[in-house]
């Protein structure tokens, strides 16, 4: 009898969880139902990126270039290849930013909005298919991007952003549609729907612990019921 009642109580309390977490324990399966149904290769936008072959630097390419005049930053590391044809130096700084130098040691200026799209044309699937650009400076970028880089954002027919750098140079980030709707569930999923970052907050653990001990209850309700059939 006292174990009949203990497993009254454990109904009892598996209902009042139920109640509780029901709403939060779907939209957590729904949202994990959605962040898989494609592969994460497709959800980066990596099938839009064209293959190219790396090109050798030419065998009697020298490279003279010196950092900017007073430049104090950290240098985290220099590279040099080839890049649609031109031979083209980065020097990435420890805070982030960086430097471009041609060949002859001219220092490059930021990526103009014609380079921006040419870029994305070439090494873009649909990439001419442009229906607008704008810039944006390190510390107001657009919500699918959240980097402190300043950037391009080259917007296709298809409706994904293309991300140019203006410093780099280079692609930092391909953002689909579907892209943004995975952003948009990760964000319910983790309940942080402001940054989309936060997997470490009061209100997750308010609901995942009574979520973790109303399935527990259940598995041993489960148990329980199964055994008396069982013995039945």
């Amino acid at each position: 009898m006292a174990q009949q009642r203990m497993m009254l109580k454990f109904a009892k309390w598996h209902i009042w969880l139920g109640w509780l977490v029901g709403v939060p324990v779907l939209m957590w399966t729904v949202t994990g139902l959605v962040m898989v149904a494609k592969p994460i290769e497709e959800v980066r936008g990596n099938h839009l990126r064209k293959e190219a072959a790396p090109a050798a630097l030419p065998a009697d390419t020298r490279i003279a270039i010196s950092l900017p005049s007073g430049s104090t930053k950290p240098v985290s590391s220099v590279t040099t290849r080839v890049e649609r044809g031109e031979t083209i130096t980065r020097i990435a700084y420890l805070d982030g930013t960086s430097d471009r130098f041609a060949a002859d040691g001219r220092r490059m200026g930021p990526v103009s909005e014609v380079e921006a799209r040419l870029l994305v044309a070439q090494e873009i699937v649909g990439g001419d298919k442009v229906t607008g650009t704008s810039r944006f400076a390190a510390d107001d970028v657009p919500l699918d991007f959240r980097r402190p880089l300043p950037v391009w954002q080259v917007r296709l027919a298809d409706g994904t952003h293309v991300y140019v750098g203006t410093e780099t140079g280079e692609i930092e980030a391909v953002r689909t549609r579907w892209w943004r709707t995975f952003d948009f569930v990760w964000g319910l999923h983790i309940m942080d729907l402001q940054t989309r970052e936060d997997t470490h907050h009061p209100i997750l653990i308010l609901f995942a612990v009574p979520s973790v001990l109303g399935a527990l209850l259940g598995c041993i309700l489960m148990f329980r019921r199964r055994k008396a059939r069982v013995a039945a």
